[in-house]
């Protein structure tokens, strides 16, 4: 069977690009050199409920967030040794680029469709109790991971205040905290 391409799964377009990495203030650095910001941190969030390959875990990050234009730009930096998609992919020896986000006002749906599809649902989990996530491996070959995200209040506010933040940002304030 061949694997279902990522239009037939995901809704609308790409939101948000992620990137994992070593050092959050070394990274935010390097984007503001070419011109990417504000970034609005979320600190030290413990990511409870989480479950990565089928087993519990609490993962601590640090995230932080800047628009270029529509597309939002995600840094996270994970604090801890929890097994996580995170921590998978650094002690794979990278950082860096990490997933591809969609935001998805149909969570259960989309993630029931990526499942069927034969996605390899890795990590997944729900903020704080504002929306669920789920990161989904749809084929080893491209080596890209999809997140999927809902969409609630709280994560349009997010979305929203990262990119009026961006419009006509001038330099000044760089890294401003989110809440």
């Amino acid at each position: 069977m061949e694997p279902a391409r990522l239009g037939e799964v995901l809704p609308g377009p790409i939101r948000q690009n992620g990137y994992v990495v070593r050092g959050l203030d070394r990274a935010i650095e390097a984007w503001l050199g070419l011109g990417v910001g504000p970034w609005l941190m979320l600190p030290h969030l413990t990511q409870t409920g989480s479950v990565y390959r089928g087993r519990p875990t609490e993962p601590v990050v640090s995230m932080a967030f800047a628009n270029s234009g529509d597309l939002q730009v995600e840094l996270i930096e994970q604090e801890d040794d929890s097994p996580s998609i995170y921590r998978e992919f650094l002690d794979a020896g990278r950082e860096g680029f990490h997933h591809l986000a969609w935001w998805v006002e149909e969570f259960d749906h989309v993630a029931a469709a990526a499942r069927a599809a034969g996605w390899d649902h890795v990590h997944g989990g729900n903020v704080g109790g504002m929306a669920e996530f789920a990161y989904f491996e749809p084929d080893r070959a491209t080596a890209v991971v999809v997140e999927v995200m809902e969409l609630t209040d709280a994560t349009r506010w997010l979305a929203e205040t990262v990119r009026d933040a961006a419009t006509g940002w001038d330099g000044s304030d760089p890294v401003r905290p989110l809440a």
